[in-house]
């Protein structure tokens, strides 16, 4: 299996890039061992059929949830940025 989209963001990464934060469609052991080989820590969600969840720290977790809040924030309020209210057409 490959991860296309993954591949190019992960070889397109700066050096001095010590975390990677992403989510659950990122979590597989290739992405992991990438990262690993190159230094750097994966927080990732594990994926619900995962037998053995790995290891990550509290802080990268939280910096990671504040982010994925963000996004959700954003998606709740996609209706007001776009105005799809204010035309009958596109709502119907």
């Amino acid at each position: 299996m490959t991860f296309k989209g993954a591949d190019n963001l992960l070889n397109n990464h700066p050096d001095e890039t010590s975390e990677v934060m992403g989510d659950g469609g990122y979590d597989s052991n290739k992405i992991r061992q990438s990262l690993a080989n190159r230094h750097v820590t994966a927080c990732f969600t594990p994926k619900k059929n995962r037998k053995s969840k790995p290891p990550s720290g509290w802080h990268l977790y939280k910096k990671r949830h504040i982010i994925e809040n963000m996004f959700v924030k954003l998606k709740s309020r996609r209706r007001v940025a776009t105005r799809y209210d204010r035309c009958a057409r596109t709502f119907m």
